[in-house]
């Protein structure tokens, strides 16, 4: 019997895709990777949890930084690359299951981060999905001529860097802080150098659906974390959490709402196609953070958190503000006018002034509500009654 040609190989030159590649979607292998990579974020997102209920604010949210900005830094250069070079060979699918692993290492040394200060397995499993990343643009840099330049910055780039990573575990504890900025920054260079001989031929419109997936991801987590500190005090005997799990659940609606209002694409040209991927970690970080912090306020409400319910409201309101502030800079200011534009600002405002009072997560709710219906006035009057709506609105 004749084998197919579209039998998939065990290796093939790492040839660039097109940018114009049509019905371009998200491959099986990468809804996998992002899956596994939920469990690193709900890893990230209970550890600040508890520490938050606890009392230890600075300590949770410097340490909630520094894993999250691990988690998404590894996320994103998977993603950029797999948009530029997937050739789904064999090879290919080893070295992202061998990232997966990487982030599944990453997500088993949360909790010793958060508690301890010890970010020495969160680093291994780092350095594995990092230099993993290292063989495939080894790879892209024999195969495309053309973006050789670019791929061999970000091989030598990348391993620098990952070098910086691991020196780090021999400092002293006094000096983590300003050894994780200084190569954090180190890391969000690399591209911006690697780049700048060419761009890679990633996918503007597989990106904005790659992200789309992850904001997917970090909303469902905090879904999840609410439904289970809700089964936690009803199983406590606690039967006045409804109400609480009810306004969470709009919160997380109306981000959701908010962030897919209107069809967004990355930006196809530097900087500002790097000034939108990097944004987005405040996104996703605020995200599961608001997650995080409406367990909190759960806790507040069975009377087993070492906080006052002002500091939880802040749990919650802090995030929601860095999540409308966010979105505003990198989607709302380039695709409304008027009233929606000055909206975003002034209801995060607002959000950062309901913890001052009684019920911080309730009108938290009723604020992004009032400002989804604005949205959505003010878009279907944008349209017009003459306009047919079919699938999306114009941008």
């Amino acid at each position: 019997m004749t084998a197919s040609r579209s039998v998939r190989p065990f290796y093939r030159p790492m040839r660039p895709r097109r940018r114009d590649e049509p019905h371009r979607a998200a491959t099986p292998l990468e809804l996998f990777f992002d899956l596994c990579f939920v469990v690193a974020v709900a890893q990230a997102a209970s550890s600040l949890h508890h520490d938050v209920a606890e009392g230890h604010l600075g300590h949770a949210a410097a340490s909630y930084v520094m894993v999250f900005f691990a988690i998404w830094w590894s996320w994103v250069n998977f993603t950029w690359f797999a948009s530029a070079y997937d050739t789904d060979d064999d090879v290919y699918r080893i070295t992202t299951l061998v990232q997966i692993s990487g982030a599944l290492i990453l997500a088993a040394g949360v909790p010793r981060a958060f508690a301890d200060g010890d970010f020495a397995v969160i680093t291994y499993g780092y350095v594995v999905m990092r230099l993993a990343a290292v063989v495939n643009w080894s790879r892209a840099a024999a195969g495309d001529p053309r973006h050789r330049a670019a791929a061999r910055r970000y091989a030598i780039g990348v391993t620098v860097v990952q070098l910086g990573w691991l020196l780090r575990l021999l400092l002293p504890g006094e000096g983590g802080v300003a050894s994780f900025v200084l190569l954090a920054l180190a890391d969000l260079l690399v591209p911006a150098v690697a780049e700048r001989p060419g761009m890679t031929p990633w996918h503007p419109q597989h990106i904005t659906e790659r992200y789309g997936l992850f904001t997917l991801i970090v909303l469902g987590e905090a879904v999840l974390a609410i439904s289970v500190a809700i089964q936690t005090g009803l199983d406590a005997g606690e039967h006045g959490l409804w109400s609480l799990a009810a306004a969470g659940a709009v919160i997380v609606f109306a981000l959701w709402w908010l962030y897919f209002d209107r069809p967004i694409e990355a930006p196809a040209r530097l900087p500002y196609s790097l000034v939108w991927g990097y944004g987005h970690y405040l996104i996703f970080a605020a995200i599961a953070a608001v997650g995080a912090g409406l367990v909190v306020g759960v806790d507040v409400e069975r009377h087993v958190a070492h906080i006052s319910g002002t500091t939880a409201g802040y749990a919650v309101a802090a995030p929601i503000a860095v999540f409308l502030l966010t979105v505003w800079v990198l989607h709302v200011r380039r695709q409304h006018h008027g009233a929606v534009v000055v909206a975003f600002p002034v209801v995060a405002l607002l959000a950062l002034l309901a913890p001052l009072g009684p019920v911080p997560v309730y009108v938290l709710a009723a604020l992004l509500v009032a400002l989804v219906t604005l949205t959505v006035v003010l878009r279907r009057r944008d349209v017009g009654p003459s306009t047919t709506v079919t699938g999306a609105d114009p941008a």
